[in-house]
């Protein structure tokens, strides 16, 4: 296996205990999944394990949580399909521009039988390069324009995400009923704050999931948002948690990627919910639990599919059900009693189908309106129509990609 130069920290910290059972990425999660785009006809015979290569373009390295989790999922899949170093090819601290294109063109110049991105802004310029090579396959992760492509060789994928946002969620409401139990704070203290990267329907799908799982436990929280527009900035990050906790949060989460916030909220002894890789290096006192993507379930799949000669959908995602996405190791120095027994509860709830994490009994928009009401009335909110049914929205069901981009009541987000 590839000897990535991370840090010890990340090291450890992409290792994460699964709270669900990892299943094969096979034929289940292929009929589950989204808008098939391409016919049996036009499967490929397969290819030999010892012929294919795999080429990957990473937005960042492995220094920061979002790439460090996807390069521990290419290590898991070039594992469990035995490919050597030299069957895969990694482009690290690629930009969201013409260099996306470039790279994805000497991927497939070095042989590369399927070649995956990984960041939103990848998405037009690998597309671009699939349409010139319709002999390669082309994944892109967190995007939506594959359905429409028109391009039977390029695909979407992502992780139900929020589900295991909504766990997080659940352990910081515990931690904030101990913090009112023991009198640090009251009930209508228990306001929560989130750095947020991008006002993206990724983000905002995210925080929203964490707060229904905090709202769960205490149902008189509220958050507040702050973007600091980029995707890893540990200096922004550090001071948007701050000014969250000056502005009276007493725990904070984050869909940002480096451990920014986590270490300010150790120096101010404020509980926080990490993103991607367990922060408990950095905020030992602090840290309760992370919210983490296992990309190797995807990987696997998709490798073993171009291997197969199998047609991929044009979207793909999956969850705890799947092994898709978990949360780290819970953390005993940070987290309130009782929480284990709570998680394992809730896991199995949304694995079975029993919990949905977006039930919209659960939360109101525009001042007090359920969410079937709003969209009943037009205007902006009857885009959603397609994805509300049986009393939930039912995020990722119209396409990989969150499309969950309302903010709720009991939720502030700065402006852009």
């Amino acid at each position: 296996m590839k000897k990535k130069l991370m840090s010890l920290m990340l090291v450890a910290a992409t290792s994460v205990t699964m709270l669900a059972g990892c299943q094969s990425a096979s034929a289940p999660q292929q009929e589950e999944a989204q808008g098939e785009s391409a016919t049996e006809e036009q499967a490929s015979e397969g290819l030999d394990a010892s012929n294919i290569k795999v080429g990957v373009i990473y937005i960042g390295d492995e220094n920061e949580g979002y790439t460090a989790a996807h390069m521990q999922g290419i290590d898991d899949m070039q594992a469990a399909l035995g490919l050597s170093d030299e069957q895969v090819i990694e482009k690290s601290l690629i930009p969201e521009d013409e260099s996306c294109a470039d790279a994805a063109e000497d991927l497939v110049d070095q042989g590369c039988n399927v070649v995956f991105a990984t960041s939103f802004g990848h998405e037009s310029f690998l597309m671009q390069v699939a349409g010139d090579h319709p002999e390669v396959e082309f994944a892109h992760a967190t995007g939506y324009q594959a359905a429409g492509s028109g391009l039977s060789n390029f695909h979407n994928y992502f992780d139900n995400i929020y589900e295991a946002r909504y766990v997080s969620g659940v352990v910081a409401g515990m931690k904030l009923n101990e913090m009112i139990a023991d009198g640090k704070i009251t009930a209508d203290q228990a306001k929560v704050g989130y750095v947020g990267a991008y006002p993206y329907a990724e983000v905002i799908s995210g925080f929203t999931s964490f707060f229904l799982g905090v709202r769960s436990q205490v149902p008189t929280a509220t958050m507040e948002v702050q973007y600091t527009n980029s995707w890893a900035d540990m200096t922004a990050e550090g001071e948007v948690a701050t000014q969250l906790i000056a502005d009276g949060c007493v725990l904070i989460s984050q869909h940002a990627d480096t451990t920014g916030a986590p270490t300010a909220c150790e120096k101010a002894g404020v509980p926080c919910v990490g993103y991607n890789v367990d922060m408990t290096a950095v905020a030992p006192t602090c840290a309760l639990t992370s919210a983490s993507n296992n990309w190797g379930v995807y990987y696997t799949y998709a490798v073993q599919a171009v291997l197969n000669g199998e047609v991929m959908p044009a979207d793909w995602t999956a969850g705890f059900a799947d092994g898709a996405v978990a949360i780290t190791d819970l953390n005993q120095n940070a987290i309130a009693e009782g929480t284990e027994d709570v998680v394992k509860e809730t896991i199995e709830a949304i694995s079975s189908g029993k919990l949905n994490v977006f039930d919209t009994s659960t939360f109101t928009v525009d001042g007090g309106k359920t969410l079937e009401d709003a969209i009943a009335e037009g205007g902006d909110y009857a885009q959603y129509a397609q994805y509300v049914s049986d009393g939930a929205f039912h995020e990722s069901s119209v396409a990989s990609a969150p499309a969950f981009a309302m903010i709720i009541d009991g939720i502030t987000a700065n402006a852009e």
